[in-house]
């Protein structure tokens, strides 16, 4: 769910929810993507809550580059889902309108346009959807 993200945190309990969701914890938040401690959690947090503030919080521009290789221009709605995607590995639609501020049984269709922009501007593969999971796929 966190795969490879650096995530610091000095509680134990955390520390060991984090290493479960496959975060990679370091000992020190010198060398975190993302300190947890920092983030003021509303206690009780779900995984789905816990994933989109962890997300939320990590420095866009970076990952952006990383994907890309060049600084781009996107909207915030479509930065958002390229961030979460590349980062989490795959999510849901339903997941995708949670992390974005929608209700599950909300009528939109914001997520699917911001998609289909992206895949109009960097091809269609680059957003596949396979057994109803959406992921990066390549540029």
């Amino acid at each position: 769910m966190l795969k490879d993200i650096r995530i610091f945190s000095a509680d134990k309990i955390w520390r060991k929810i984090l290493a479960d969701f496959d975060a990679v914890v370091p000992d020190s938040p010198d060398t975190a993507d993302i300190n947890l401690d920092d983030l003021e959690l509303v206690l009780p947090v779900s995984a789905l809550n816990l994933k989109t503030a962890i997300l939320e919080g990590l420095d866009k521009t970076e990952v952006l580059q990383k994907i890309f290789g060049k600084p781009v221009n996107l909207s915030e709605l479509q930065t958002k889902i390229v961030v979460w995607l590349y980062k989490s590995g795959e999510m849901s639609a339903v997941d995708l309108k949670n992390v974005s501020g929608y209700s599950p049984d909300m009528a939109t269709h914001a997520i699917d346009t911001a998609i289909y922009q992206l895949r109009k501007i960097y091809g269609r593969d680059f957003i596949q959807n396979k057994d109803g999971k959406y992921r990066l796929g390549k540029l």
